[in-house]
C-alpha cells in the first residue's frame, strides 16, 4: 500500500514513479526524473489544497501524463479539522474508489486516490483547458439547465438505491446531521457579522426558529424517494466544456455526498450558485427539466406542484449549508469571502422570493 506523505512538501519523483507504475500507465523501464508543483484554485475549494504538477520522466514514458492535478489535505488548521469533523476526505475518497463509475456523469480520470486519518490525496487528469465555473459571477441560463442535466443523470442512477451506501451519511439522523445541528448553532452568529450587507433581514429574525426546526427539516429532507446527493453541488465544483472534444460538463469535488432527496442538490445550485435574474426569470421552467428529465430516465418522478414544494423546503434547509459554511470556515481569503458573499446574497434573494421562512410554522406544528 502506498503511503501517503505530509503534503505539499512530500511530493516527490519517488513517490510519483511508485503511483504512475502501480497505476499501470508507467512502465517499470520509466521513471519520473523531475517534479514542478503550484497550488491552484486559491480560495474556490476550502477543505482541500489543489496543485498541478508538471512531470518529466527517463526511460519509457509510456502512457504516463505530463501533468496531473493533485487535491490534498487542507493546509488551513481550522477547514482541515471541520473536514475531519465531517469525514470528507473518507467520502471524496470512497466515491472515487467505489462509485464514479456507476454515478452516470463525466468526471476526471483517476491516477491515484487514497486517504489514512487526516493524509488524504488524489491525482487526476488535468482539465484545466476546462472552464472552471464561478460562484462569484454565477451561472447563466445554459450553464444552469447543463447543471441540472447533470443532476439528473447523478440522481437518476441512485433513485431508490443508497440502502447499501453505508459510508454516504444521510441528511438526517447521522453525524453529519448532528454536525450541522451543532455548527449552524456556532456559525449563526458569525454570519450575521461577516456577511450582514448580502443577508436577507428574515435570516435574523426566523434564526432561532430555524435553528430549532433543523431536525425537523433533516427529517423532511429525508422523505419521499432518497437518492445520492453531491452535496456541494456548486459552481467551483463545475467544470465545463470549452472545446468540441470535450464533453460539456465534469463535475468534481464529491468530499460531502449525502442521502437525501435530489432537491437538495437542485436547491443549493439553483439557490446559491445561479444568477438571481436567471432564477427568477426561469426558475420553474428549470424544476420541470429536472421532473422531465427524471422521468426521461424511466423514473416516476413526483408531480411538478410537489417537487417545486420540494424545491422551496430545500431553499430553507440550506440555510444551514449556507450557515456552517460562512460561519465557521476561515473567510481571510478575498477569493473565499467574495464566493460566500454572493452565496449568502443568492440564497437570500431566493428565500425572499420563494417566502420560504413561511413554511417554519408548518414544519414545527
Amino acid at each position: 500500500m502506498i503511503s501517503i506523505p505530509a503534503l505539499p512538501s512530500g511530493f516527490s519523483n519517488a513517490l510519483l514513479t511508485e503511483i504512475l507504475q502501480e497505476h499501470g500507465c508507467l512502465p517499470s523501464i520509466g521513471a519520473v526524473s523531475g517534479l514542478t508543483q503550484s497550488l491552484i484554485g486559491d480560495g474556490t475549494g476550502m477543505m482541500a489544497e489543489l496543485a498541478k504538477l508538471n512531470l518529466t520522466y527517463r526511460g519509457d514514458q509510456g502512457a504516463a501524463p505530463a501533468t496531473l492535478i493533485a487535491k490534498f489535505s487542507s493546509q488551513n488548521p481550522v477547514n482541515r479539522d471541520m473536514a475531519m469533523n465531517y469525514n470528507l476526505y473518507e467520502r471524496e475518497a470512497r466515491f472515487f474508489g467505489e462509485l464514479s463509475p456507476k454515478a452516470g456523469i463525466k468526471t476526471p480520470a483517476i491516477y491515484f486516490v487514497g486517504f489514512s486519518g487526516d493524509q488524504f490525496l488524489i491525482l487526476m487528469e488535468d482539465l484545466s483547458d476546462y472552464a472552471v465555473g464561478s460562484q462569484v459571477i454565477g451561472a447563466d441560463l445554459h450553464q444552469s439547465e447543463l447543471a441540472i442535466d447533470e443532476l439528473v443523470k447523478l440522481h437518476g442512477a441512485f433513485w431508490g438505491r443508497v440502502s447499501g451506501l453505508d459510508w454516504v451519511p444521510s441528511v438526517a439522523g447521522s453525524y453529519h446531521a448532528d454536525n450541522m445541528v451543532q455548527f449552524s448553532a456556532i456559525g449563526a452568529p458569525a454570519t450575521i457579522e461577516r456577511f450582514s450587507d448580502y443577508l436577507t433581514p428574515d435570516y435574523s429574525k426566523h434564526l432561532n426558529a430555524l435553528l430549532a426546526a433543523i431536525p425537523a427539516l433533516q427529517n423532511r429532507m429525508s422523505q419521499g424517494p432518497v437518492t445520492f446527493c453531491h452535496g456541494d453541488f456548486r459552481m467551483e465544483n463545475l467544470l465545463y466544456g470549452t472545446d468540441a472534444a470535450h464533453a460539456q460538463v465534469m463535475v468534481i469535488d464529491f468530499q460531502g455526498p449525502l442521502k437525501a432527496i435530489g432537491m437538495n442538490d437542485v436547491a443549493l445550485f439553483l439557490g446559491q450558485s445561479t444568477q438571481t435574474a436567471v432564477r427568477q426569470a426561469h426558475e420553474r421552467a428549470l424544476i420541470q427539466r429536472y421532473v422531465e428529465g427524471l422521468q426521461n430516465l424511466g423514473i416516476p418522478a413526483l408531480s411538478f406542484d410537489t417537487s417545486f414544494e420540494s424545491y422551496r423546503l430545500s431553499v430553507l434547509y440550506n440555510w444551514i449549508y449556507v450557515t456552517v459554511v460562512a460561519g465557521t470556515l476561515d473567510v481571510s481569503n478575498p477569493t473565499a469571502y467574495a464566493w460566500m458573499a454572493q452565496m449568502v446574497a443568492r440564497q437570500s434573494a431566493a428565500s425572499d422570493d420563494l417566502g420560504c421562512f413561511d413554511l417554519l410554522k408548518s414544519i414545527m406544528a
